[in-house]
């Protein structure tokens, strides 16, 4: 399992370029349907626009990849935001940009400004994620132990899931696979053994980027 950087959420913004109104969207598309199905929902939702062109690499490894620029002249939206998407290394991430024309024309080169630039953009706002191995623990302590813990992950690398309550206290965290033993090994020593750790499954996770 290899970490790469996608979108995690929908996001939208937009602009006006000499009276033509631009919408980016993008949202995160593991595979071909779910990237073409969020292109198929916001052509629905702006059926009357001029242009929904679309960019998206929706495969973890960067290889499938598909544009359209949707009537525009070739080449000056499509492709524009599949390079502005590769420069930005994300995959698993689909982006469309809606344009409404405002009767001026903006020439090659200005259309392919204007599509990079409302693709760079949405991207620009979006909620990136690094997916990358992480291990799943759940942490075990009686609930006079509670707030140790607690203070422990605070100081700690580490994304916390659900708790659960019943005759002791059960945290679950997710942690970075590579100091997944590391990090088990201090809150043993922290908490003086006073922790019950289990491991569980190994899967990719989005984190922060340098989280």
């Amino acid at each position: 399992m290899k970490p790469y950087l996608s979108v995690v959420a929908p996001h939208t913004c937009e602009k006006v370029i000499e009276r033509s109104r631009f919408i980016a969207s993008c949202a995160h598309a593991e595979g071909e349907e779910q990237a073409r199905a969020f292109v198929a929902g916001v052509r629905a939702a702006h059926s009357l626009a001029t242009h929904n062109c679309f960019a998206f690499i929706a495969d973890d490894a960067g290889n499938l990849q598909r544009f359209s620029d949707d009537g525009e002249p070739q080449g000056t939206a499509g492709m524009p935001m599949l390079e502005v998407i590769k420069s930005k290394k994300l995959v698993q991430t689909a982006v469309v940009v809606t344009r409404y024309f405002g009767g001026i024309k903006l020439g090659a080169g200005g259309l392919v400004r204007a599509y990079a630039g409302a693709c760079a953009d949405v991207l620009a706002g979006a909620q990136i994620r690094e997916f990358r191995p992480c291990r799943a623990l759940s942490l075990t302590v009686g609930y006079e132990n509670f707030d140790a813990l607690k203070k422990f992950l605070a100081q700690n690398r580490c994304e916390e899931g659900s708790t659960d309550y019943a005759d002791k206290v059960t945290v679950h965290v997710f942690v970075s696979e590579g100091e997944a033993a590391a990090f088990a090994a201090a809150l043993r020593d922290f908490m003086a053994g006073r922790v019950e750790v289990a491991a569980g499954e190994s899967f990719l996770h989005p984190f922060l980027p340098g989280e």
